[in-house]
């Protein structure tokens, strides 16, 4: 009778063990899957600001020739948001596309800045009803990309806190997961 008892302490404590796996497994990935979607609804803004800095390029562009450089660096720094926005699509838990997308994202940014700096100093094309809506659809997409950063950087700091934790932290390089890279 009493190798039966230790028999079915045995299963139990394994059927446990099991299913606190199979818990643990679908915690992360849940967490995991909010971290993509809230990249789909970062994705979305980034591509919606680089539709309107095309316009606003293609509007600035001609009547700024001695700008060229300004213009250059943002369509070159659009690029390769564009291109890290795709390496991140497929993974956006993944920390390398991820972290060049960060990148990407700092010189997009930086070169954004500089052109909306030579646009205040340009009241004569600020004052074209065109490119005045372009710049503050441009805007308003900035502040909502900054919201929606703030939401995929909340994702991936809950997902790694819950990597973090034991024992999820013990199954968790079993199961193959690997901490995010926040923006």
């Amino acid at each position: 009778m009493n190798w039966l008892n230790w028999q079915t302490a045995g299963i139990a404590g394994a059927a446990l063990l099991f299913f606190w796996g199979v818990g643990a497994y679908n915690r992360l990935m849940a967490l995991r899957n909010v971290i993509g979607e809230a990249f789909t609804q970062l994705d979305a803004h980034l591509k919606d600001r680089g539709e309107v800095c095309d316009k606003l390029l293609a509007a600035v562009a001609p009547r700024l020739p001695s700008e060229q450089a300004t213009f250059d660096a943002l369509a070159t720094a659009q690029a390769e948001s564009r291109a890290a926005a795709q390496a991140s699509r497929a993974k956006p838990w993944a920390p390398d596309p991820v972290g060049s997308l960060a990148v990407a994202s700092a010189l997009h940014a930086a070169a954004l800045t500089r052109l909306l700096s030579l646009l205040d100093h340009q009241a004569e094309l600020r004052s074209e009803a065109e490119i005045d809506a372009l710049v503050s659809e441009l805007k308003l997409i900035e502040r909502q990309r900054a919201f929606t950063r703030q939401v995929f950087n909340q994702a991936v700091g809950q997902y790694n806190e819950a990597l973090q934790q034991f024992p999820t932290r013990v199954l968790a390089n079993l199961y193959g997961f690997r901490e995010a890279r926040s923006l």
